[in-house]
């Protein structure tokens, strides 16, 4: 049985989604499955930033990333948006980063 030390518990300095934003998020992704829009999703988490993506298919590469990142020798975090590879604007707020989803989704159903 190994013993856990201090050392190796501060250097884990991922970046997560909160429980407010995660739960933010799983709503507006069940509102695109519901729409028929995506049936899978992945959670990636990296030092600086934490991604997650909408999938249409399995297999496909994602319609839609929402990105969580800090930007380097800032405390602030930052939303980024890609549909369909696209860069979208910089958010500081995930609210309004996931109106523009609901909006793109809306546009989605209407073509």
């Amino acid at each position: 049985m190994g013993s856990v030390s201090s050392t190796s518990i501060s250097n884990n300095h991922k970046l997560y989604f909160s429980k407010s934003e995660l739960s933010k998020i799983l709503n507006c992704y069940s509102l695109g499955v519901s729409n028929g829009n995506w049936k899978d999703y992945a959670l990636n988490f990296k030092s600086n930033e934490a991604i997650f993506s909408f999938y249409k298919h399995t297999h496909a590469s994602p319609d839609c990333v929402l990105k969580k990142y800090k930007e380097k020798k800032k405390t602030k975090t930052f939303f980024h948006l890609f549909i369909n590879n696209r860069k979208n604007s910089k958010y500081e707020d995930i609210d309004k980063l996931l109106l523009s989803i609901r909006r793109a989704q809306i546009f989605i159903v209407n073509k």
